[in-house]
């Protein structure tokens, strides 16, 4: 297929484009009602007379159930489908964007936001229903427009919801323009619901043989899986921590969330151990095998290049701020420009990835993310503002390519597991924030730009190491048939 019909097939609104198009949608969607208090944090301090203690407490919980929601929603898009997933999380988006509309205290305030970090996890459906639409040759770029697309959810509530709370006016604006994006997701929710489905007419969606886990086909793999669950749990007793400086939970309070989490990784760790409790008595046939490791060398890359991003984009404008001395609005622009670059590094890291080769393609992004966060550590006010800006964007988009180069990956490790694997790998990306965010709270800026950089250089290293997608995926059809689907 040449180059000009691929771009054609892409803008099309029928088959498999038009999945495409109404699945970022989707994400889109989730993003804009996930970010729509941020921009209005202000308003919301002044309108209810929060304290500023008490408006960090709501940028921490926003984030906190992110990590084991995005395990959960794989879980469940494996089992039950992407389209019914993604409706009814569409719903409960809705819900909960009313439930903190409506908000009358800073508790309930609190608890909205923390049950709000659910739909930060709607970004995996969308990994496993365009895995289902696209041949592995246009993959990486489908899954990169997904992401690239989606992520603009965010930039789009902070250049609009403020305004529109503005122009309603009163001290309730910031409740109607945060309940708008919660109408616009019930809507499209009956919307998405009737109109995509989970395969092309004629193809078997896989699922997994037991829920519970993510299934692994070695011993190997079983502690080496146990092994990289226990950052997750790491990340949310850091934001434990994080909220007991803050002065909101006590010690004993703080050391009850410490001893739940632990309780919580151990039944984790049963639940594994059942799901994959055969592989001690019998050996997996080598056809059906994949590697973890696959797996893992890909949730460190992504904790690096989305976590590093969702770090960076919060600092950026005090950045800018005080090291050029310019005004805040000023600033805010020239760091939104930094996450906006999305719209183009996720798909070029996907078509790179498509053309070149998933493994090469992937080092040299990151590579060059590395180089470029090394760049910006040295930036300081005596350098022209323009050739910042430049660096800056340089270095946005090899880390958004990277980012997008690794979901060209991810589906083609094991079909019937992509939404637990891309749950996994989306988990991680959260918990390479929590780590950043924590480094930026005690260093300078440029020793967190340079910390970044070693972070992205180490997992551009572990990336050396991955294999490169080759062959076909074997799954076994209801009927106990095997099914191999192509990955080059």
């Amino acid at each position: 297929m040449s180059s000009t019909s691929v771009r054609a097939s892409f803008l099309s609104l029928t088959g498999r484009a038009k999945v495409l198009h109404m699945t970022w949608f989707a994400f889109f969607v989730t993003f804009l009602v996930w970010f729509s208090h941020a921009p209005l944090l202000l308003v919301i301090q002044e309108s209810m007379g929060l304290s500023d203690q008490e408006i960090k407490t709501l940028l921490i919980l926003n984030v906190a159930l992110t990590i084991p929601a995005r395990i959960v929603t794989g879980m469940l898009v494996d089992v039950y489908g992407p389209r019914k997933t993604y409706s009814v999380m569409l719903l409960a988006t809705a819900g909960l964007c009313f439930f903190f509309a409506t908000a009358q205290s800073f508790e309930i305030l609190a608890l909205a936001r923390f049950l709000l970090g659910f739909v930060g996890a709607g970004f995996v459906i969308g990994i496993r229903m365009i895995s289902e639409w696209y041949p592995a040759k246009q993959l990486g770029l489908a899954e990169g427009i997904y992401k690239g697309m989606g992520n603009v959810g965010s930039a789009v509530a902070a250049l609009t919801l403020p305004t529109l709370a503005l122009l309603i006016g009163g001290d309730d604006g910031w409740r109607y323009a945060t309940a708008l994006t919660g109408v616009i997701a019930l809507v499209y929710a009956v919307i998405y619901f009737l109109s995509v489905t989970d395969t092309p007419v004629g193809s078997t969606y896989f699922k997994p043989n037991k829920s519970g886990g993510l299934e692994v086909t070695s011993k190997r793999d079983f502690f080496f899986y146990l092994l990289m669950n226990v950052p997750m749990y790491g990340a949310l007793a850091v934001l434990t921590w994080k909220v007991e400086a803050l002065g909101l939970l006590n010690e004993f309070a703080a050391n009850t969330t410490y001893g739940i989490l632990l309780a919580i990784y151990l039944f984790q760790a049963g639940q594994i151990y059942k799901v994959n409790k055969e592989i001690f008595v019998k050996p997996v046939d080598e056809i059906l095998q994949y590697n973890f490791k696959q797996v893992a060398i890909l949730s460190i890359a992504y904790a690096v290049t989305f976590g590093s991003e969702l770090a960076v984009v919060s600092m950026l404008p005090i950045f800018f701020k005080s090291t050029f001395l310019i005004p805040i609005s000023l600033a805010g622009m020239l760091g939104a420009c930094f996450a906006v670059t999305d719209v183009l590094s996720c798909p070029s890291g996907g078509a790179i990835s498509d053309k070149f080769g998933r493994k090469g393609s992937l080092v040299i992004l990151l590579c060059g993310a590395a180089i470029g966060f090394y760049a910006m550590s040295h930036i300081n006010g005596e350098w022209p503002i323009a050739v910042a800006v430049m660096v800056m964007m340089m270095c946005s988009f090899f880390l958004g390519s990277a980012a997008g180069c690794v979901f060209a990956v991810v589906p083609l490790i094991k079909r019937r597991l992509t939404g637990q694997i891309a749950g996994m790998v989306g988990a991680y990306g959260n918990i390479g924030a929590v780590l950043f965010l924590t480094v930026f709270s005690f260093v300078s800026p440029s020793v967190f730009f340079m910390t970044i950089a070693a972070g992205i250089a180490f997992a551009a290293v572990a990336a050396m190491f991955l294999d490169e997608p080759k062959g076909a995926i074997a799954e076994v059809l209801p009927d106990g048939t095997v099914q191999l689907i192509e990955v080059h």
